[in-house]
This record gives C-alpha cells, structure tokens and sequence, in this order.
C-alpha cells in the first residue's frame, strides 16, 4: 500500500474539516482495490463532501491520479461516525 495516497487523503479532509482531531481512518485491502473509509462527525460531513459533492469528487479524482500505475485502485469512502 502506497502512504502517500493515505497522506493525500489526510491532507484533503483535515483542511476541509473543522473537528480534525474527531477524524478517522480506515485503510482495508481488498482482492482489487483498497478502500479508504474516512469516518467523519455529522457537522463535519457536508463539509468534506461538498455542494453536490465536488469536494469529495475532487478528493477522488486526486486520489485515482497519484495511484501508481501498477498497484491497486483506492476507493474513498467517506462516512458518518457512530
């Protein structure tokens, strides 16, 4: 697994997010790719998502063109922390 992609996603959504120190990841590898579930508190959520989504479209698009070529694709999930 690449670190940089994971710091990547950290850099995104600690700028974005107003409770950084809330702010959870979870890295799981999978057969094709690895997701990433980023577990945000609810006020936190349209924050790092976006009106109509563009944050978190820009977070992956980010994320898919510093993937190496030859390793697996990230998938960024961001969710509600319960």
């Amino acid at each position: 697994m690449d670190n940089k992609v994971l710091d990547l996603i950290k850099y995104v959504v600690n700028n974005v997010a107003e409770k950084k120190d809330e702010v959870e990841y979870k890295v799981e590898e999978k057969e094709n790719a690895i997701e990433v579930s980023v577990l945000l508190v609810a006020d936190d959520m349209g924050k790092v998502i976006g009106k109509q989504g563009k944050i978190a479209k820009a977070l992956r698009t980010l994320v898919a063109a510093t993937t190496p070529r030859d390793s697996k694709r990230y998938v960024v999930e961001i969710k509600e922390k319960v």
